[in-house]
């Protein structure tokens, strides 16, 4: 009898890697979300203040930009999904530490800070390993599809997060949020230790980690796209937090209806975030980063509604925009990424990358408040929202921006079996 022809599988870009890297991700993001709310609740009912809970929040950003160079070195050194999984039973335990502190009700600050940090520590080994583990586990040639669905799903998880650990928070209190939370790393990091190992790194072949930062670096200041658009995000970064920390809720409650119509905003810019996910899967522009940065002008919409008193139909109206616009650059930004850099050098590139992106955030939230004693809440606005738009269009004077194109999948990487997708490396 004639062999059946070998069915398609109906998702070819989504290898094993990919589905169980995708799952731990929403798993741990559930989680995750939560968390800084029901910190954040944990310190005032521990009799804390505005000003420590800043502290705690600050607590766990310090390690974060502190070791992320050193998580990207060891992620390209070690199998990634070793990293991941010992990052993740790291948070788990911190986690589970603090809520059994917070449902004891003698949990003192020092404690809230250092268990802080600890999860901030982990999250600077998990991170770099994480997204060299996701870009390594597809071909260029389903890029598109698979960032974005991956996008989408992490960008679900973090929404639907938020939106459990503020209704469990005030339910049954933070300590069992946390506990929650503890658990969800637990069971990210068994799913992770059942991930396909990659390909043998080739990091760990050097002389130290001082020389894999070195060839990191080297490889980030080598390509002006990548540098330009990091140095962008450092300012970017700086007035969205101030915008959605600090200026939108005084906004809200100053000349809006409060915390429940700036809760409606930051809903409508969830959604933005996901539904245009479901755009990206099926839009493959040619000039990747020419679109992306189509989207981060999108950015400064929010704080511009802000500053001229928009009525909230408005004001939802731009937040929606401007999820949009983080998903288009985000997908863009991701395929870049994984195109231009060598999987050798994903992790040490994407921390070097974070940290850039993160580096002025403290600043814009500590400054959010002199700025607008300085120049008065509508003012501050202003300066963000020109900020942004200005930088969005001065990015595009630099011609590797604006000529970055996507490229069609080599021929040996677009026969690669899906079951095998760890090998299917740029």
């Amino acid at each position: 009898m004639p062999s059946q022809p070998a069915r398609r599988p109906r998702f070819p870009w989504a290898g094993r890697n990919y589905r169980i890297q995708t799952a731990a991700t929403v798993i741990s993001g559930l989680g995750n979300a939560g968390a800084p709310i029901a910190t954040a609740f944990a310190v005032m009912d521990s009799g804390g203040s505005t000003t420590e809970v800043g502290y705690v929040t600050a607590a766990r950003l310090v390690p974060v930009v502190l070791l992320l160079m050193v998580g990207g070195a060891l992620a390209d050194r070690l199998p990634r999904h070793h990293v991941m999984v010992a990052a993740n039973l790291f948070n788990a335990l911190s986690q589970a530490v603090l809520a059994a502190l917070v449902l004891s009700g003698h949990v003192q600050l020092w404690q809230l800070m250092l268990l802080s940090a600890a999860g901030g520590a982990g999250h600077a080994f998990y991170a770099p390993a994480s997204e060299g583990m996701i870009m390594q586990s597809v071909s260029t040639e389903h890029a598109g599809r698979a960032f974005s669905v991956f996008r989408m799903a992490l960008n679900s998880a973090q929404i639907g997060g938020m939106a459990l650990g503020g209704a469990l928070t005030a339910a049954v209190g933070p300590g069992w949020v946390l506990a929650l939370d503890a658990g969800c790393f637990l069971v990210a990091a068994c799913l992770r230790f059942l991930l396909e190992a990659e390909a043998a790194p080739t990091a760990g072949a050097g002389p130290g980690m001082l020389r894999d930062l070195r060839e990191g670096w080297q490889e980030f200041a080598s390509r002006r796209w990548l540098w330009v658009i990091v140095l962008q995000f450092a300012v970017l970064m700086a007035c969205i937090t101030a915008v959605d920390a600090v200026y939108g809720p005084i906004v809200a409650k100053e000349q809006l209806g409060g915390a429940g119509d700036w809760g409606l905003a930051l809903a409508a810019h969830g959604i933005g975030l996901v539904v245009t996910g479901l755009v990206m899967v099926r839009w493959q522009p040619r000039r990747i980063l020419l679109v992306g940065n189509y989207g981060v002008f999108l950015f400064g919409l929010p704080a511009l509604a802000l500053a001229v008193a928009a009525p909230l139909p408005v004001l939802v109206a731009v937040m929606f925009l401007s999820g949009a616009g983080v998903t288009v650059f985000g997908v863009n930004w991701m395929i870049a990424l994984q195109q231009e850099i060598p999987a050798e050098m994903f992790s040490r590139v994407s921390a070097y990358d974070q940290l850039g992106s993160l580096s002025l955030a403290p600043v814009g939230t500590a400054l959010a408040g002199p700025a607008a004693d300085a120049l008065g809440l509508s003012g501050a606005l202003w300066a963000c929202a020109v900020l942004c738009l200005l930088l969005s269009a001065v990015v595009l004077l630099e011609p590797q921006v604006r000529q970055l194109s996507r490229r069609a999948a080599r021929p040996a990487e677009a026969a690669v079996p899906t079951g095998t997708e760890a090998t299917a490396v740029r």
